[in-house]
């Protein structure tokens, strides 16, 4: 039975709770003991867990998709220019084989990119999962949502143009090295913001360039639509680059951050000096 609070973990109390939303974990370190539970009632992680191992798997699955992008672009490209031909050479039958032969070939090239996006996705969103839970170790304060939206952000309508966006800029803060006089040292998100940005924009130009091509129905449109789709395929490689840079960032921050002492907690609203 999953613990009536959290639904995630396994129930071992009387009253339906595990044992992070019951308190009968083992203790954490001193340094390492958060002020109090998280956003939305959460309880934080027993541990920093290392997020290395998964920031590589996602590194890796990445690169494969800048790889596949590449390859669809120059695929694209080609079969681009084999309708242009086929369009100017008046649309006789050997154009039409030519048309025919690089259709397959970007076919066969796209037709892996879905299986490889998802198996890139369900990777990334473990790893930010554990640096969000990492992070609410780390500062508790800097979080603006509960850990659960590390995951579920992704997958609501609309606001998963922006709520993802808010869990990373809570663990990039939360993460962000401690100072010789015990603050938080700022750390510049550039590298978030621009992540972020591409990420959206490239997502918004797949879907428009997708609908674009199928409706194509002349020559011309189809010429037009598949331009158009290697323009957004470019877009997403410059998008999963900078998702590898935040990645390995992120996770860099996280490791040097788990042998700082925590931030210091913010002031309870109310509480009498």
């Amino acid at each position: 039975m999953l613990c009536s609070r959290c639904r995630i973990r396994t129930a071992v109390t009387d009253d339906g709770l595990c044992t992070f939303c019951s308190g009968t974990r083992p203790p954490l370190p001193d340094h390492l003991t958060p002020p109090a539970t998280g956003p939305g009632g959460w309880g934080v992680g027993d541990w920093p867990r290392s997020p290395v191992g998964l920031s590589w798997a996602v590194t890796a699955l990445l690169g494969t998709v800048i790889a596949i992008d590449l390859a669809a672009i120059g695929a694209g490209l080609h079969l681009r220019s084999m309708w242009q031909g086929f369009i100017d050479a008046g649309y006789t039958a050997v154009q039409g084989s030519r048309v025919e032969s690089a259709d397959r070939l970007h076919d066969v090239i796209t037709d892996y990119r879905p299986t490889v996006l998802l198996i890139t996705g369900i990777l990334f969103i473990l790893w930010f999962h554990r640096a969000r839970r990492n992070a609410e170790v780390f500062d508790l304060g800097a979080q603006k949502m509960g850990p659960g939206w590390a995951v579920g952000s992704w997958f609501v309508p609309v606001a998963n143009l922006w709520f993802p966006y808010r869990v990373a800029d809570g663990i990039w803060t939360g993460s962000a090295p401690i100072g010789p006089e015990g603050g938080r040292v700022a750390v510049p998100r550039a590298l978030l913001n621009f992540w972020w940005a591409l990420w959206v924009a490239s997502v918004l130009s797949d879907r428009i360039t997708a609908h674009v091509l199928e409706r194509a129905e002349k020559p011309e449109q189809t010429a037009q639509g598949l331009a158009l789709v290697a323009a957004a395929d470019a877009l997403e490689v410059v998008a999963a680059v900078l998702a590898i840079l935040f990645v390995r960032a992120l996770t860099r921050m996280q490791v040097e951050r788990a042998v700082d002492p925590p931030a210091p907690a913010p002031p309870v609203p109310g509480a009498h000096r």
